[in-house]
């Protein structure tokens, strides 16, 4: 599956409902985009560069973060649910976000002022601007932010003085590997192109 969704969307629901070794599997393509069989005395390469979009419960029941709702096995019921991904494997999750439950009232708002057409054409011109910005450091086997090495990163992406305190005490504050630093740094670059910045 994994590379039948190379250069596209791998999405997974229920992401903690999969197998864990099924999903430390993962931990190599989305290292290297590169998924690798070996069986006995064969060892086969298949294209596997992925963008990752999983989706999960806060626990088994899903209505940990829910006031309503008296779990009798609260906050070891969700604590269980979430270890069942491994450190390893958040840590090549560039992005993690935790969404509330959608409301009636949440059902009836207007339309967000910038639709998908125009999203699609900010992203657009984001990638076209990764893509020069590569081309121009003669890295053309390059695409994307998400794509660039450590040693690229560090080329590419020179935060101002302000920028670069904040991420050393984040960095020692959270405790990030070298992998989330770089991360980090990714999704920020991520961010101003989004911006045109």
């Amino acid at each position: 599956e994994v590379s039948l969704a190379h250069n596209g969307v791998l999405f997974l629901d229920e992401l903690p409902e999969f197998d864990p070794r099924v999903l430390d599997s993962l931990r190599q393509p989305l290292e290297s985009g590169e998924v690798i069989i070996a069986r006995a005395n064969h060892r086969v390469g298949y294209p596997a560069r992925i963008q990752l979009v999983a989706a999960m419960n806060p626990c088994r029941c899903g209505h940990a973060a829910d006031p309503a709702y008296a779990c009798r096995r609260a906050p070891r019921c969700a604590a269980d649910y979430q270890e069942r991904i491994s450190g390893p494997l958040l840590d090549r999750i560039d992005l993690r976000i935790e969404v509330g439950a959608v409301t009636a009232a949440d059902l009836v708002l207007p339309a967000p002022a910038e639709g998908s057409r125009e999203v699609a054409a900010r992203v657009a011109r984001a990638r076209a601007r990764q893509t020069a910005r590569f081309a121009a450091l003669g890295l053309e086997h390059l695409r994307t932010n998400a794509d660039m090495p450590a040693a690229v990163v560090d080329e590419v992406v020179r935060p101002d003085r302000a920028g670069a305190a904040l991420l050393v005490d984040a960095a020692d504050k959270l405790r990030l590997s070298a992998r989330a630093y770089h991360r980090v740094l990714k999704v920020a670059r991520t961010l101003a192109d989004l911006d045109g910045a």
